[in-house]
């Protein structure tokens, strides 16, 4: 893919124990190359999602689609583009927090309601979908897929003769947990936030069109005007009268995910009002401030390190190097490596520079350890090339909690800090010293109100209950 970002490091190959994506969604309103468009943004937002991509037109007269599991770059071509014609489009890249890895869960999703054609787009988990489903299946409705995005198009539905706001008022009353979504019509592209603003969703100006995206990364991507961000608890209608909001009034305190800074968005991105590429220096500038230590050098693992060790160095005034050099050209395999090659997973995108690193205390900043096993395998790597002291401060707190809103550590058992003390991590994965920024630090480091972030993963403060009966692939059998 030849990307060099901290986004890069998630498009992983083997067995990955990095937490996975949500979803990127990316909309055009009255723009001639709308489809094309729609590709550059959706390729600006493969980070946020690799298992398949989608894009649906509208016309004029009809919607057009075309969905694949794999890669942005590999499912469309110039023939497939050229064929979405239209002036409106919407595209969706997913990586499934609900619902399986299959065609048939790919978004957006386009279905005809009364004679009238409709498409979705969804960013995010619903904790009630599913006795929300089961009442819908009660009273006669046929679900096609396993995605809760799903739950949202008969609701919709339900409502749709009381006129698009009263419908999608209704709904959102229905709904509860994370979601960013937007709708396609014959008329409109239709952005709704949650009330709690747990993912981002923001707008943007291009030529006389708009561009409704999850990062504003997209809208440099394309030359769009940076606007505004969609508010919480907002649906913003864009149709030919230009821009109409509409504020639920629905009760909810803002809880703007904090994991889409620490992780999850391109550095380059503009989220919740916060730079990310400076959040995760002043990470870095904190951690230093928390955990000094005497060593040669600090080290990321690339990329997901980068930022916060920059300002690890800086502010510690140790030099950093690049201790460990990244293959760039992996990308995806689906050959599996036997089990005498177990590491060949790690060892393909990362190497070490064994002359810098021999006989050298390293400081190595990571901005999350989840399961802990790669990290474990890194730092024996480092122990064999002749490391002497090889120290760890990550610029988060520790996972403790699983994540309901559509980050894929959705139980406690895989989650190392839920189980084991700092002490034991640092014991299982062959630290000399591990260190943890602190919640009040993390906080710190952004401009936000604490009241006004989810902090559930590191303190169990859930703002909104996970519902009995939800669970990752809620609609599915599970052992």
């Amino acid at each position: 893919m030849g990307m060099n970002n901290n986004y890069d490091h998630k498009i992983e190959t083997g067995e990955d124990h990095r937490p996975k994506e949500e979803c990127g969604i990316f909309a055009v309103f009255d723009h001639e190359d709308a489809a094309k468009l729609t590709y550059f943004g959706l390729y600006a937002l493969q980070h946020r999602g690799q298992e398949s991509a989608g894009i649906v037109t509208y016309s004029g007269n009809e919607m057009l689609e075309h969905k694949a599991m794999g890669l942005v770059a590999d499912i469309f071509s110039e023939n497939i583009l050229n064929r979405l014609k239209g002036r409106m489009s919407l595209g969706h890249v997913r990586y499934s927090t609900t619902g399986s890895s299959l065609i048939v869960n790919a978004q957006p999703f386009s279905v005809m309601y009364s004679g009238k054609p409709f498409a979705i787009a969804h960013n995010g988990n619903l904790v009630n979908a599913y006795s929300i489903r089961a009442e819908l299946e009660r009273e006669g409705s046929i679900f096609q897929t396993s995605m809760d995005s799903e739950v949202v198009l008969h609701l919709l539905a339900k409502s749709w003769r009381s006129g698009i706001d009263q419908s999608l008022i209704e709904t959102m009353k229905r709904l509860k947990g994370a979601y960013s979504f937007v709708i396609m019509t014959e008329e409109s592209i239709i952005a709704v936030r949650d009330p709690h603003g747990f993912r981002p969703l923001c707008l943007g100006k291009l030529d006389s069109g708009y561009v409704v995206t999850s990062e504003t990364c997209a809208l440099d991507l394309v030359d769009a005007e940076f606007i505004r961000e969609i508010e919480p608890g907002e649906i913003l209608i864009i149709n030919k009268n230009g821009l109409r909001s509409i504020h639920t009034g629905i009760e909810a305190r803002k809880s703007q995910c904090i994991f889409e800074l620490i992780y999850f968005a391109r550095p380059d991105s503009n989220v919740f009002g916060e730079n990310v590429y400076l959040f995760r220096k002043r990470q870095g500038v904190l951690l230093a401030r928390q955990f000094p230590v005497d060593a040669d050098f600090v080290m990321p693992f690339p990329d997901s390190g980068n930022y916060a060790a920059i300002g690890y160095a800086q502010e510690s005034g140790l030099p950093m190097e690049m201790g460990v050099i990244r293959n760039h050209y992996v990308g995806r395999t689906f050959i599996q490596p036997s089990q005498s090659m177990r590491d060949f997973g790690v060892k393909i995108k990362l190497n070490p520079v064994k002359e810098l690193l021999a006989g050298k205390r390293v400081v190595i900043i990571e901005d999350s350890i989840i399961r802990g096993t790669t990290a474990r395998t890194k730092i024996e790597t480092l122990r064999k090339i002749g490391a002497v002291k090889v120290h760890m401060f990550v610029s988060c707190p520790p996972h403790r909690f699983p994540c309901c809103y559509g980050i894929d550590f959705s139980t406690s058992g895989e989650l190392i800090a839920a189980h084991k003390s700092v002490e034991e991590i640092r014991d299982f994965i062959g630290l000399d010293s591990l260190g943890y920024l602190s919640i009040d630090n993390l906080v710190k480091a952004t401009k936000i109100p604490v009241n006004d972030l989810c902090l559930a993963c590191f303190d169990g403060n859930y703002p909104v209950p996970m519902e009995k009966g939800f669970n990752k692939y809620c609609f599915e059998k599970t052992s």
